[in-house]
């Protein structure tokens, strides 16, 4: 399966807007750890869970297909970033305790994936995967941002955006499974943030390369209206589905 690089021409952006993941999910997946040395992020991007993950884990590999999300991302001092395929990682085997996927894993080759997270897993080791929904504010603002989703850049989805609306249900998952809690990223937001997350999304993107126009400068004039409170942040809510297994 060739890359497909979604995301290297907005890392920036995709660093600066994309949300944080609540700290109850990575100490649930610490606890079903067999151990906390060695942590390994994959599709890491620009680092949002490698850097949480450090919170609980001795040390973290993250590594990402694409050089220029590396570039991007955040340093830690106990966080290796590395540029590598998730099929062919370069991870030493049995080397990890905890293996992690965050809005990621859609794109992976992911029977060549399985096989490399069985590779480098120690015995009992943990695989966790999760995606998130589209955001929800307020009612009125939510319809503003639906229509868009699925009207004004809906035909520019790629098909692996499918898996994510799934929530990963239909998805192959060949570990034996551990139920998730469900859990809620929350961010306060602005306007100017809600813009330019969305236009980080790759529907965005290919309609703007396709019609040479930004269709966010539109949606941001009607979210304006929804939003009604001189206050210039609101709360954000994304639902994580999340799946957890274990190998043997």
């Amino acid at each position: 399966m060739t890359f497909a690089d979604h995301f290297s021409s907005v890392s920036a952006a995709y660093a600066a807007f994309r949300p944080r993941y609540p700290d109850e999910l990575f100490a649930f997946l610490a606890r079903e750890a067999p151990a906390r040395n060695v942590a390994w992020d994959v599709g890491t991007g620009s680092g949002q869970a490698a850097i949480s993950l450090a919170r609980f884990f001795t040390r973290v590999i993250a590594t990402d297909a694409s050089s220029t999300q590396i570039d991007h991302a955040e340093p830690h001092p106990s966080v290796t970033y590395r540029v590598a395929p998730a099929e062919d990682s370069g991870v030493a085997d049995r080397s990890v305790d905890l293996v992690t996927v965050a809005q990621a894993v859609h794109w992976f080759d992911r029977g060549r994936f399985w096989s490399e997270v069985r590779r480098t897993l120690r015995p009992r080791g943990v695989i966790a995967v999760w995606t998130y929904g589209l955001f929800e504010i307020t009612p009125e603002i939510d319809e503003v941002v639906r229509r868009f989703y699925s009207g004004i850049v809906g035909p520019f989805w790629p098909p692996e955006r499918r898996l994510t609306e799934e929530r990963y249900r239909t998805i192959d998952f060949p570990f034996q499974e551990i139920a998730a809690p469900e859990y809620v990223i929350e961010q306060q937001v602005t306007l100017d943030d809600v813009a330019g997350y969305i236009r980080t999304w790759s529907a965005t993107r290919a309609f703007t390369k396709q019609h040479h126009q930004d269709p966010v400068d539109e949606l941001v004039k009607s979210v304006a209206v929804a939003w009604r409170t001189p206050q210039p942040a609101r709360l954000a809510r994304w639902p994580v589905s999340m799946r957890v297994g274990r190998v043997s």
